[in-house]
């Protein structure tokens, strides 16, 4: 009996497609990424960006030795023996950023945006959250970063402490990220620190604090007082010292409608 012949098998030549259809799929999803991270929003890829920056570029820390016995505060500029000197040197800082700030923000201080103000022993650089921030966020807002690139650039040539003051208004906030204005306020400030570092200013410099809605400046039973008491301010002190007791005007006023507190025997000037 005849066997039968095998069918030879004939060769595919169409397993190209397969891969083919693989390096497609492949293809689609990465655009499908880059489409979606090209939507994201500007103002968190700064910080996103920025951080990454901050991380991979800082100098190495030295390791400063811990004094022992009483030291001596730190003032803005080179100490010298002579106190005289000294204080003439820190007035000559403080009002030198004063005029610098003055000079960059001649727009926002004639609409009351930004306020400077102050005396011998520390300046205040007041500004709108509505300047700063979306209603009811503590993430910049775009102007946001230019404002304080430019705030940043004149302070980070000294070394005065900077302490970051957040104010809200009475309106209470309860959100799964600020359960009350005290968090608003303080994350706020935060922010600010955050943004001043990553543009050169000195982070052992810096401090952030909150005052939740209680130390208002103006009224706030109308829309235009509580758009005033919701503000964020830099406090520039002369030194180390001045960083512990020199709150803002606000806290030394008590509550609105009252004058700076001034030193006894001085009164309040415009560094």
């Amino acid at each position: 009996m005849a066997r039968r012949r095998h069918q030879e098998e004939h060769e595919n030549h169409e397993r190209w497609l397969v891969s083919y259809a693989d390096f497609i799929t492949l293809l689609f999803a990465f655009f499908v990424v880059m489409y979606s991270i090209s939507s994201i929003n500007e103002g968190k890829y700064k910080i996103l960006s920025d951080s990454l920056t901050g991380v991979f570029n800082q100098p190495d820390r030295s390791v400063k030795p811990i004094p022992v016995g009483e030291e001596r505060p730190r003032s803005s500029q080179a100490q010298d023996d002579t106190p005289d000197d000294d204080s003439e040197m820190t007035d000559t800082t403080l009002r030198s950023i004063a005029s610098s700030v003055r000079s960059a923000f001649g727009d926002l201080l004639q609409s009351d945006q930004l306020t400077i103000r102050g005396n011998e022993m520390w300046i205040e650089i007041e500004l709108s959250s509505s300047l700063l921030f979306p209603s009811g966020d503590a993430l910049p807002n775009d102007k946001a970063f230019d404002i304080i690139e430019k705030v940043a650039k004149i302070l980070a040539p000294y070394e005065n402490p900077v302490k970051v003051e957040g104010f809200t208004d009475n309106l209470p906030i309860q959100t799964s990220q600020f359960p009350t204005n005290w968090e608003l306020s303080a994350a706020r400030a935060a922010s600010i620190v955050r943004m001043l570092a990553m543009d050169g200013v000195n982070p052992a410099r810096l401090s952030a604090v909150g005052y939740g809605e209680y130390q208002p400046v103006a009224d706030n039973a109308t829309p235009e007082g509580r758009a005033r008491n919701r503000r964020v301010v830099l406090v520039i002190s002369r030194d180390l010292d001045n960083r512990r007791n020199s709150g803002s005007t606000a806290a030394q006023q008590g509550g609105a409608g009252t004058q700076p507190a001034t030193a006894p025997g001085q009164g309040a000037s415009q560094p």
